[in-house]
C-alpha cells in the first residue's frame, strides 16, 4: 500500500531528519511511528501526503511514486488528523465534516448521508451535535469530529499525528478504546504518530521505532516486546515487558472465531478490552475461556493461553 524506499530528508540548514528509511505499510493495517522528540517520525508521516518532499529515495503509494501524484488531489484523498484538531470554529459540526466531500464535488444527498453515518459512528448523533460549533464541544468531542472529517471522503489512507496527545489521560484512554472498535469497521490504512510507547503498543498492528532519524525496529507489538532489537529499543520500552504486553494488547488481537461451540455463561469482554482485563476476568470466574462481544453480539472467544501469548500461532485471530 505505502512503501518507503531508502528515503532521506535533509533540510536546507543541513539537518538530517531521517536517513535511508525503508519499510512497507500493508493495506488495512495501523502502523504506529514512535520515538523521542526530534527522531523523524512526523517527518516520515508528512512525506505520505507531500507536506514534505524527500531529499533522496522514493515513497510509493499503491505502487506509484508519490511525486507523480498531484499534491492537492493527494491531500484530498488522504485523511489527516492532528493533535490541535484544526476544526473551523465558524462552521457547524456537520459543515466541518462535509468540508472535503464538498471540495471533491459530491452531491448534497451523498454528503448529508455520509455526515450522518460518520457522526453516528463517533457517537455524536447529527440531530444533537450537527448544528453545534466546535467551541461548544469538549476536547474529546472535538477530536471525534476531527476523525470524522478525516474519514468523510472515504480515504484509503489516514494520517494521525499525536491525535489524542492533548487530551487528559481518561479521555485519551476512552478515545483509544473507541477508535480500536471503530477501526474494526473501517477499510482504511492508518499511519499513527505518537511519542508514547504504551499508545504505540496498544494501537498498532506494526510499530516503527525511530531514534534520531534512524528506523531502529519495524515489527509487531508482540515481537517488539519479546525481542527488542537493541539496547535503545529495550530502554525505550522500559521494564516489565510481560505486564506491559497484557496492558496494551487488545482482546481483538488474540481472540478467535467461536465456530458455534457453546460458551461459558459469564459476562463477555469487549474486543477493545485489554488482555489484562480479560485475564483478570478469567481468573475470577475460573471459566477457562471468555466470550467476546460487540454491541451485545458474540464475535469471538478468548482463552488464557491466547492472553498469555502461548496459544497455537497457526490458529487465526479475528
Amino acid at each position: 500500500m505505502i512503501e518507503f524506499d531508502n528515503v532521506t530528508k535533509q533540510y536546507d540548514d543541513g539537518t538530517v531528519a531521517i536517513e535511508d528509511i525503508s519499510f512497507e505499510v500493508e493495506e488495512g493495517t495501523t502502523t504506529v511511528l514512535v520515538g523521542p522528540s526530534g527522531c523523524g517520525k512526523t517527518t516520515t508521516m508528512k512525506l505520505v501526503n507531500r507536506l514534505i518532499e524527500p531529499t533522496e529515495g522514493t515513497v510509493y503509494f499503491e505502487g506509484t511514486d508519490i511525486e507523480q501524484k498531484d499534491e492537492i488531489e493527494l491531500r484530498r484523498d488522504v485523511g489527516y488528523v492532528i493533535q490541535e484538531i484544526g476544526l473551523f470554529d465558524h462552521m457547524t459540526v456537520r459543515e466541518n465534516v462535509a468540508t472535503v466531500p464538498k471540495l471533491k464535488g459530491w452531491d448534497d444527498d451523498r454528503i448529508r448521508e455520509r455526515v450522518r453515518e460518520l457522526l453516528e459512528l463517533m457517537d455524536l448523533p447529527v440531530e444533537e451535535y450537527g448544528d453545534q460549533h466546535p467551541t461548544e464541544l469538549s476536547g474529546g468531542q472535538r477530536q471525534r469530529v476531527g476523525v470524522a472529517r478525516a474519514l468523510a471522503a472515504d480515504p484509503d489512507v489516514m494520517l494521525m499525528d499525536e491525535p489524542f496527545g492533548a487530551l487528559d489521560p481518561i479521555t485519551r484512554a476512552e478515545l483509544q478504546d473507541e477508535f480500536l472498535d471503530i477501526q474494526a469497521e473501517l477499510d482504511v490504512t492508518i499511519l499513527f504518530v505518537t511519542h508514547s510507547v504504551e499508545e504505540a503498543l496498544k494501537m498498532g498492528d506494526r510499530i516503527a521505532i525511530f531514534d534520531v532519524g534512524e528506523l531502529v525496529q519495524y515489527d509487531t507489538p508482540q515481537n517488539v516486546l519479546e525481542n527488542p532489537k537493541n539496547d535503545f529499543v529495550r530502554d525505550f520500552i522500559g521494564q516489565d515487558r510481560e505486564l506491559k504486553k497484557l496492558q496494551v494488547t487488545p482482546v481483538r488481537k488474540v481472540m478467535y472465531e467461536t465456530n458455534g461451540e457453546r460458551l461459558p455463561d459469564v459476562d463477555p469482554v469487549a474486543p477493545s478490552d485489554t488482555a489484562q482485563i480479560a485475564l483478570s476476568r478469567l481468573l475470577e470466574t475460573d471459566a477457562g475461556r471468555l466470550p467476546v462481544a460487540r454491541d451485545g453480539e458474540v464475535v469471538g472467544v478468548v482463552e488464557e493461553a491466547d492472553l498469555r501469548g502461548t496459544s497455537d500461532p497457526t490458529r487465526g485471530s479475528i
